[in-house]
């Protein structure tokens, strides 16, 4: 596999690392995908992770700006990760994990910290940052990823976490009247025989019900992405409905966004973890944009409609099985997927495959 060609619908920075997606919005008249990002290394953490940014209006034609975030400042030294976007009048606010290291103490310390931008462009660091010095006691150093949502006129922030002691992944409940005061509310959902929560999203869905996706880590440090709609009190979540949707080995950290149309849009970052260093180049991108809809009481993702018309109905890539197919990869050890297959829908761009089995009912995305 030729892992040099330039990929023609997803979107990859020009030169340097990309992992998790951030910050996804849409603001004056364009679709914002911020990402994690390391300009000048090929690879992970072999400096401080900025935010680097793109814009589009069709999804299918990007326009790669300037750095969004910088580590600048004491409290970020160490890193601007992962975070989420929202817009309060004309204004684009910015959340994110801010990362430092402090002398005599092992772990690097999380706190979560905003920018605001009057264009979309250009960013301002709140002068009082971080907003969230440290965690609570219902949490963890793993304190990281904040998902900002307004309901009602008050503002939610959701905080991804941990607990070392009962071993479970958590995320953890903030309120706020003005985007800039925080108090802590309470654990809002939590995953048994977890390490910690990663990259959470969370936004109304319909007039009662609210949408959550969540990467989770387990103890033997696996990770997998889901999907749930449920209701919310204001402190905790209660599950309704839950899917994995994309259950392609070669994904994670996927977030989620409600657009100016009322679509709640997934994009998740090809390949992960695995990958990195895997080539002398970073081979990442983001996938495709996927609306995420709850039908027959199953969450599913389909293709947006301004991609459809870049889907086929097969590829010479899927080998049809008795009881489904199977997809091979180089140097890896084949996917392999059991089931029935009423239709398809792929999209194979360069090295990238990815498919829609039954109308989205579920999603694999796969390095070929």
């Amino acid at each position: 596999m030729d892992y040099n060609v330039k990929l023609k619908y997803h979107f990859r920075p020009k030169k340097g690392w990309i992992n998790d997606p951030n910050g996804l919005v849409y603001y004056k008249g364009y679709y914002h995908i911020f990402y994690q990002h390391s300009p000048n290394y090929e690879g992970p953490w072999k400096e401080a992770i900025c935010w680097g940014h793109a814009r589009t209006k069709d999804f299918i034609n990007f326009e790669e700006l300037p750095i969004a975030l910088k580590p600048d400042k004491w409290y970020d030294a160490k890193g601007c990760w992962s975070g989420t976007a929202i817009v309060k009048g004309d204004i684009l606010y910015l959340f994110y994990a801010s990362i430092y290291k402090q002398e005599g103490v092992e772990e690097w310390i999380e706190t979560i910290s905003v920018a605001y931008s009057v264009d979309g462009i250009n960013f301002q660091k709140y002068q009082d940052n971080p907003i969230i010095p440290s965690y609570p006691s219902d949490g963890s150093h793993d304190f990281r990823d904040p998902s900002i949502m307004e309901k009602d006129g008050i503002y939610y922030l959701i905080i991804a976490s941990g607990h070392i002691d009962s071993h479970t992944a958590r995320l953890l409940t903030y309120k706020s009247n003005d985007l800039f005061h925080f108090k802590y509310q309470g654990i809002m959902y939590s995953w048994d025989n977890s390490k910690c929560a990663e990259c959470p999203s969370f936004m109304p869905y319909g007039n009662d019900k609210f949408l959550l996706t969540v990467s989770v880590c387990k103890l033997n440090n696996e990770h997998y992405f889901q999907a749930m709609i449920g209701s919310f009190d204001g402190i905790k979540f209660i599950e309704e409905y839950r899917n994995v949707i994309d259950i392609g080995p070669d994904q994670y950290a996927g977030q989620t966004f409600l657009d100016s149309l009322g679509r709640h849009i997934l994009i998740t970052w090809i390949p992960g973890w695995q990958y990195a260093n895997y080539q002398n180049h970073d081979i990442g991108c983001m996938s495709i944009p996927r609306k995420i809809i709850l039908q027959n009481n199953k969450i599913i993702g389909q293709p947006l409609k301004e991609i459809m018309a870049l889907l086929k109905n097969d590829d010479e890539a899927i080998i049809y099985t008795d009881d489904g197919f199977k997809v091979n990869r180089t140097n890896r050890e084949p996917f392999i997927y059991h089931g029935k297959i009423n239709n398809l829908k792929v999209l194979k761009d360069g090295y990238v495959l990815e498919i829609f089995i039954n109308d989205g009912q579920e999603i694999v995305s796969i390095l070929l």
